[in-house]
């Protein structure tokens, strides 16, 4: 687990997109993530431009978006990164082929590589799918970034004990462009040069889980066993809660926890 501080890893780290990220994290003094499940062009807008100021990283689901168009969605989504300072987080979860999730990145209606700065993949593969994706990105001029599914917070999830330390291996075959994983807990690597960010979903002030096998652990406890960035989705926004309200309750209740976990 990193108790240096992100200003200290952004300027020992090698990776243009995580330097990018830290940078704003210090400069917004906020390690919150703000996860968007909503269905429409106008829902996502409306609470990027709420929760705009107080994130660092926007993480979407853009396959839900049901009047989804690279003009009508992207366009205002990017000037709206542009507005509050964030990085846009696609959370497609790749999990095939070299050859086919190049083409799913970089294809098709989304073209994901030319509008999100980070997005992740399953090691169920092998390391084929971090070279294909990769390879997606040339030409690209911002830099990109991918994260490794090594931990989910559902109930029953198989990402645990080999399959997790397998795809820590695979995370190891790109330093440049593996940046780090979705996880519950720190992965190591710094005695080998790696400094992965990582990045928990399942973060709650409040609730415990929901019907559907999703199960929340408190800020405190995620930022004390090694994660840089909590991911909050209906923590946020659902069941009326308010927004902006919540993203300030989240971001400090994040960041006093990064600040007790460095000074110690």
């Amino acid at each position: 687990m990193s108790t240096l501080s992100y200003e200290a890893r952004s300027e020992a780290h090698s990776a243009p997109v995580v330097k990018k990220l830290l940078n704003i994290m210090v400069e917004k003094k906020t390690n919150l993530c703000a996860s968007l499940d909503v269905n429409t062009t106008a829902e996502l807008l409306d609470l990027v431009e709420k929760l705009g100021p107080h994130i660092c990283l926007l993480k979407t689901h853009i396959d839900i978006i049901s009047d989804f168009s690279m003009e009508h969605t992207i366009a205002p989504l990017k000037a709206l990164q542009k507005k509050h300072n964030f990085l846009i987080f696609e959370d497609r979860k790749f999990a095939d082929i070299g050859n086919t999730v190049k083409l799913q990145y970089s294809s098709g209606v989304y073209r994901i590589v030319e509008w999100s700065d980070i997005t992740n993949a399953h090691g169920v593969t092998g390391e084929g799918i971090v070279k294909g994706l990769k390879e997606a990105t040339i030409g690209i001029d911002e830099p990109r970034g991918l994260l490794m599914l090594a931990e989910l917070s559902s109930k029953g999830s198989l990402a645990y004990g080999e399959y997790t330390k397998k795809t820590v291996e695979i995370a190891k075959s790109d330093k440049e462009f593996v940046v780090g994983f979705i996880a519950q807990k720190d992965m190591g690597g710094r005695d080998e040069g790696f400094d992965w960010l990582i990045m928990t979903p399942g973060v709650g002030l409040d609730d415990k889980g929901d019907a559907l096998g999703q199960q929340y652990r408190t800020v405190n406890e995620v930022v004390s066993t090694g994660s840089d960035i909590i991911i909050v989705g209906r923590g946020l926004y659902g069941k009326g809660r308010d927004p902006v309200t919540e993203a300030l309750r989240y971001k400090e209740a994040g960041w006093n926890a990064y600040l007790k976990r460095v000074s110690e």
